[in-house]
């Protein structure tokens, strides 16, 4: 079996209104972008990839040309040799570094190998990796954005009522209108401070005390600002703090690390496992939260698991974007002992449904992973014709 070809599609999906919190992820019409990567092969089989879908519209379109370049030089390649395309990907573009476009670009890619060879041996992905260690998903979502304190309570509570038993808020973004891609001082006004603290104690008293309450701080602030802000959240009983700070510097993860109480969750924007290594040895986070569609892929994300697992350090994937960066994060997950729980945008997931052959099957906040083979749902070429913006239609 030989590569055929490898194309991006890029599609823009109609989205309801208040399911959840991905406002700086969609369009002015209020349509979500998504991305992803169609590998065929001469035999007739196809595999499905992904890429978290990026703020504005540039990232998105930078990857795919990627996807393209990169997947010319993969036309009569053996499919089944995965991680011997990895490497070739990774190392083939070190001099423009190995880290965000390029290893999503290869993420994109190794996710639809791994679809592949699923499909070819008639088993999910899962079965390949070790085999299941527990029978479902347990998930944690987001509720609709809203600066409207009584609104974010009762949507928190629409959240809980579907069977979730934790979800995510960013009550700081209200204040910080650029959106989560902002940082220029790393600073927030006392005020929105204040306006944050409150949010989440109203999110906490109408949720009750069992439900896991984790706040993202999306990599926006300064030392000085992320301790503030953490020890008035603690008066909530957070759950955890992800990404107080922003990725570059890991002394500065450190500093606030020293000076709060609260867990803290990073590594959606740390990506292979090379950068996972001073996390673990510093011990700067009690949860990693690497999103597959970024950090490199299947492949990846299970030797992460692997790395992780040696320190006794849960791992919560990343995921906020389709239903590929789902299901192929949950075959990981499926064979990995050290797991915690798995993001999703939103509790109802339905919209996905236009584009994919089978709705995902979740249940009282927990997924479901099927025997079908390979990643468990693929996409309908008609759907993503249909959604598709004009030069990524394949």
């Amino acid at each position: 079996m030989k590569i055929s070809a490898i194309r991006p599609w890029i599609i823009q999906v109609p989205w309801s209104e208040r399911q959840g919190g991905e406002g700086p992820f969609l369009t002015s019409d209020k349509k979500r972008e998504l991305l992803y990567t169609q590998i065929d092969t001469d035999e007739g089989i196809t595999g499905w990839g992904e890429v978290t879908t990026y703020p504005g519209v540039a990232g998105n379109r930078v990857v795919a040309h990627m996807i393209r370049e990169v997947g010319d030089t993969l036309i009569g390649r053996d499919p089944s040799h995965i991680e011997r395309i990895w490497h070739d990907n990774i190392r083939s573009m070190t001099y423009v570094g190995t880290r965000g476009a390029v290893s999503a670009t290869a993420s994109a890619i190794d996710i639809a190998l791994w679809d592949i060879r699923g499909k070819v041996l008639d088993q999910p992905v899962h079965m390949l990796l070790g085999g299941p260690v527990r029978d479902k998903i347990g998930l944690y979502t987001h509720p609709p954005r809203t600066s409207d304190t009584v609104r974010a309570a009762a949507d928190a509570v629409e959240v809980v009522e579907s069977g979730h038993r934790a979800l995510k808020i960013d009550p700081m973004m209200i204040s910080i209108p650029e959106g989560p891609a902002h940082y220029i001082d790393g600073q927030i006004s006392r005020k929105g401070m204040e306006d944050a603290w409150a949010m989440t104690a109203a999110v906490r008293e109408a949720v009750g005390p069992s439900i896991e309450l984790l706040i993202d701080a999306h990599g926006k602030y300064n030392v000085p600002t992320a301790i503030d802000l953490c020890r008035g959240l603690e008066e909530s009983n957070i759950f955890w703090f992800e990404e107080p700070v922003p990725v570059e510097s890991n002394h500065a993860l450190q500093q606030v690390r020293d000076k709060i109480n609260t867990k803290i969750s990073v590594g959606e924007r740390i990506f292979t496992r090379w950068e996972f290594i001073e996390i673990f040895e510093k011990g700067l986070a009690d949860f990693i939260m690497p999103d597959i569609t970024w950090t490199g892929g299947i492949s990846e994300l299970k030797k992460i698991s692997t790395l992780a697992e040696s320190y006794y350090i849960p791992v919560s994937p990343h995921g906020a974007s389709g239903p590929i960066n789902a299901m192929a994060a949950a075959q990981v997950i499926m064979s990995t002992p050290n797991f915690d729980k798995l993001e999703t945008s939103r509790h109802d997931l339905s919209d996905f449904n236009k584009f994919i052959d089978e709705p995902l099957d979740i249940r009282d906040g927990d997924l479901y992973v099927s025997d079908r083979p390979g990643l468990g749902v693929n996409l309908l070429p008609d759907a993503l014709k249909r959604f598709a913006i004009e030069g990524f239609a394949g």
